[in-house]
């Protein structure tokens, strides 16, 4: 899978039928922000991230229904461990840009709704690569008064290691700890390279446009 993610780095923004194959690859970095909440409010971001990661990888190397690409079960797991711990709204308006201030509180909630399924399921068929990958973390680089900071990591297997940094952000909310709002592969951050996208159909179309164009491309993945 690492070298078929570096490969297709090289392509993505040349040729987008390549998208969402790139997209894709990037799931079993972003599992490594799963955890319990119990855990996020009293530990350090790197601490987190490592702990995460560790635990994560080794539930995917010890269970055969998911590396054999149980649909379900990697939903499922995506879903409950993923996403309590992304700041997703903050993550759909990046992705959006300015449209997104314009948006209804309708139009937000249903663009949310739409990306978190695109997500959920491009990804989820992702999982079933992971074999015998490791973490090797970075020195973090911050200050105790840091609301925002970069987690720097590789994962490291049979291949060429993989550059993985998170954009984390320390919620106000009490108890709520980090959280990821964005992933970084290889030099490419995904929030940008869906902006892009979004941004050609919210021109093309507004934000309805892009709305519909989620839902559509939603429909036919659950179909395939």
């Amino acid at each position: 899978m690492l070298r078929g993610l570096i490969a297709l780095l090289k392509v993505t923004f040349m040729n987008r039928r390549y998208f969402a194959r790139f997209l894709s690859a990037t799931v079993a970095t972003l599992l490594m922000a799963a955890a319990p909440l119990s855990h996020a409010a009293d530990e350090a971001p790197d601490a987190l991230v490592k702990r995460l990661s560790t635990d994560v990888l080794n539930t995917i190397k010890a269970d055969k229904s998911l590396q054999s690409g149980d649909l379900s079960k990697l939903v499922a797991l995506v879903d409950t461990k993923i996403m309590p711990n992304v700041n997703f709204q903050r993550m759909t308006a990046s992705a959006t840009g300015p449209a997104w201030r314009k948006a209804t509180p309708e139009q937000q909630k249903a663009l949310q709704e739409e990306f978190k399924i695109l997500l959920v399921r491009t990804y989820a068929g992702a999982l079933s690569q992971v074999s015998d990958q490791d973490v090797v973390m970075k020195p973090l680089r911050a200050s105790p008064d840091d609301k925002e900071l970069i987690v720097r990591t590789e994962i490291k297997g049979k291949t060429d290691p993989v550059q993985l940094d998170y954009r984390l952000e320390k919620t106000p909310s009490v108890g709520a700890g980090w959280k990821i709002y964005d992933l970084n592969v290889m030099g490419v951050w995904l929030v940008e390279t869906y902006k892009g996208q979004f941004t050609q159909q919210i021109n093309a179309k507004g934000i309805d446009g892009l709305i519909a164009s989620l839902d559509e491309r939603n429909k036919a993945n659950a179909k395939k």
